[in-house]
């Protein structure tokens, strides 16, 4: 009887260990951001309101590999051009893996509001 309680209590406590990380990893390596347009961020893209390519490279940077497990390490990250507060704009950023190799980072709005935008990266 002690042993079977035993058993269900290391399984039941194993389970909830791996249900916290993968729920801590899902929050932590969501390539979703949501940026304010401000006076610091906002930039002029074509006549639109765009959020700053540095605000978008450090992000990406930063997202990319937010854990050891997810992601590739890149360091450099630059964006051409600042990103369109427009749904569906696209730029591709580029950065360098830890081996040397470039990366392309596509960049996608996925809405936008005159005080923010919504945007993710695809690894």
């Amino acid at each position: 009887m002690q042993r079977s309680r035993f058993v269900v209590g290391v399984i039941g406590g194993a389970t909830a260990v791996v249900a916290v990380g993968a729920l801590g990893t899902h929050f932590l390596a969501d390539p979703e951001s949501t940026s304010r347009l401000d006076a610091y961020s906002t930039v002029s893209v074509d006549g639109h309101k765009a959020l700053a390519a540095n605000i978008v490279a450090g992000r990406t940077q930063s997202r990319y590999h937010p854990l050891p497990w997810v992601g590739d390490k890149v360091t450099g990250v630059t964006c051409p051009t600042g990103l369109k507060a427009v749904a569906g704009s696209t730029v591709t950023c580029t950065g360098k893996k830890t081996d040397g190799s470039g990366v392309r980072i596509p960049v996608r709005v996925v809405s936008a509001t005159d005080k923010s935008v919504t945007w993710k990266f695809e690894r």
